[in-house]
């Protein structure tokens, strides 16, 4: 160990927010206002037993303990009223939170401008509480958004195959019976799947795996694997793409273009029109996916990106709503940007904004 570079700091940071002291200035002069009548009181007792040295020893020591017991109750008093009922609080309200009571909030005096110490604290216990509430919630909604989702595909192959089981059809229908089988348990696939993946991403704890590529190169493989799909919907499909060099992990961005590219196709209708374009602009790429499909009111676009919604619940049967979640989630991960932009019956433009390596 080389002692020559440890330092040692006994100061510390102190939090920008506290701007009141633990006990206020009122009190400490209130305090010492009373230790000087003691002292006072203490002078006295001395003048007045001056000359009997044994009996001023007996007093003083009288009066010691007088007074130890009298700063022992100031302190408590202060102690209790300044600091240990606002602890004990906070300690029932810990107690609540951790049995699953996410709703509780410790008031604060709103005409209170400047906070000390303990009011940080309770004001940041609230924060958290109201974050756990909120994930709580978001946890709830994706279990009964998942199960939902699970169930459709279920009961289709349930009740296909029951009626398989049952020769409940005749020979022409077999056939698409069976299809329908095949289509429902891809779909179920699909939903675990991605629900697998945006989990994963979700508790993402290790680096990403970075490399340099070409991102152009990507965007135009990925829009080639769509092909079959943007010409059996006849759909005029342009790609413009500037050769630009990035430094990412590849396989999240392919899930990024792939989701985007699929949700495009998706919404166009027949005869529609795809533009994939890109601009580089001071050490930032902006990829920009349009489609010209319906579009999107105020509220769609607001949670677009929310797990399981699907603003067009005519296409529902097409997705599971967890692609654009899974999108957002991989653009916090990679400090990139997404923005959408889209009005009733003017398409919808996905714009995604990506650092270029220089």
């Amino acid at each position: 160990m080389n002692l020559g570079s440890m330092k040692i700091s006994f100061g510390r940071s102190k939090d920008s927010r506290v701007t009141a002291p633990m006990i206020s200035w009122p009190l400490i002069l209130s305090v010492m206002g009373f230790m000087a009548i003691l002292i006072a009181v203490q002078a006295v007792i001395v003048d007045a037993l001056e000359n009997n040295i044994g009996l001023m020893v007996i007093g003083l020591m009288s009066y010691l303990v007088f007074v130890c017991l009298i700063l022992t109750g100031i302190i408590w008093l202060v102690w209790r009223q300044v600091i240990g009922i606002r602890l004990r609080e906070i300690a029932r309200s810990a107690q609540k939170v951790a049995a699953g009571d996410f709703s509780v909030q410790i008031p604060i005096d709103p005409k209170k401008s400047k906070l000390n110490e303990i009011d940080v604290l309770v004001k940041d216990f609230n924060m958290m509480v109201d974050d756990l509430n909120s994930n709580e919630m978001l946890k709830s909604d994706f279990i009964s958004n998942a199960s939902h989702e699970i169930k459709t595909p279920l009961s289709v192959i349930r009740s296909y195959t029951k009626a398989l089981k049952d020769n409940v059809y005749s020979e022409n229908e077999k056939g698409n019976y069976i299809d329908t089988i095949v289509k429902a348990t891809e779909r179920l696939n699909k939903i675990v799947t991605d629900i697998l993946r945006l989990s994963k991403l979700e508790n993402q704890q290790s680096p990403l795996g970075k490399k340099k590529y070409q991102l152009s190169e990507q965007l135009r493989k990925c829009s080639l694997e769509f092909m079959d799909k943007w010409q059996a919907k006849n759909i005029d499909f342009d790609i413009d793409v500037e050769d630009v060099v990035v430094d990412y992990d590849d396989s999240l961005m392919e899930i990024v273009w792939n989701n985007l590219l699929s949700n495009a196709i998706k919404y166009t209708n027949q005869g529609g029109e795809i533009k994939v374009s890109s601009e580089v602009v001071g050490g930032k790429v902006s990829i920009s996916v349009y489609n010209s499909g319906d579009g999107m009111d105020k509220v769609t676009r607001r949670r677009v990106f929310e797990k399981f919604y699907q603003g067009d619940t005519s296409h529902a049967s097409e997705g599971n709503g967890l692609g654009l979640a899974l999108v957002k989630r991989i653009m916090d991960l990679v400090n990139g940007k997404i923005f959408v932009d889209s009005a009733p019956g003017k398409g919808a433009t996905f714009t995604v904004v990506l650092d270029t390596e220089n």
